[in-house]
């Protein structure tokens, strides 16, 4: 078993399954009924997102749940921290997050006393969020614990296939003129 089937040759149960056995039948099944469909599009973007999934879980269920915050709060803590004070609209495109999520992420985090929120000297009907001292300690804080956890992932990834990995994931996000590329606002 194990690539979808079972040893009869047939589609293994739905509940036996593992993701990768799941991707071997998504790819055969996808190929009887489409034919020539882009089997390696498919695989590769199944791929990537299941990647992006399993650490996105494994860094927030052991670093940042434990600690009393969300992979979302982290990334805008993150992006305050090294970009300094911004605007919400700023932070929204940074961490890839909506304008509206960002808002929502950020009055928590306000209250817990760890970002604050001052008129923008522009308009006056914007903000800028910017860190407090206590905020400044616990990102500190977590990026360190996150930072080992990331190595821990690469580690099985020379440094030039980190480079090569890096560099692949930005050609296949950039430069994408062919399609409308949607994103968050």
């Amino acid at each position: 078993m194990g690539d979808g089937w079972n040893e009869a040759g047939e589609p293994a149960a739905p509940d036996s399954l593992d993701y990768w056995s799941f991707v071997e039948l998504a790819k055969s099944r996808l190929g009887s009924r489409y034919g020539d469909y882009h089997r390696n599009a498919t695989e590769v973007l199944l791929t990537l997102n299941r990647a992006s999934d399993v650490v996105t879980y494994d860094l927030e269920s052991t670093v940042h749940r434990p600690n009393g915050r969300s992979w979302s709060a982290y990334r805008l803590l993150f992006v305050v921290w090294l970009a300094g004070p911004i605007e919400p609209k700023g932070a929204a495109r940074l961490t890839g997050m909506s304008r509206a999520a960002v808002s929502n992420l950020a009055k928590p985090l306000v209250e817990a006393g760890l970002l604050e929120r001052t008129p923008a000297s522009h308009d006056g009907r914007s903000v800028r969020l910017s860190l407090t001292e206590a905020g400044e300690t616990e990102i500190s804080e977590a990026f360190r614990e996150q930072n080992e956890r990331e190595a821990a992932w690469v580690d099985v990834l020379t440094d030039a296939e980190q480079q090569i990995l890096v560099m692949l994931l930005n050609k296949l996000i950039t430069n994408r003129s062919q399609f409308d590329v949607r994103g968050r606002t």
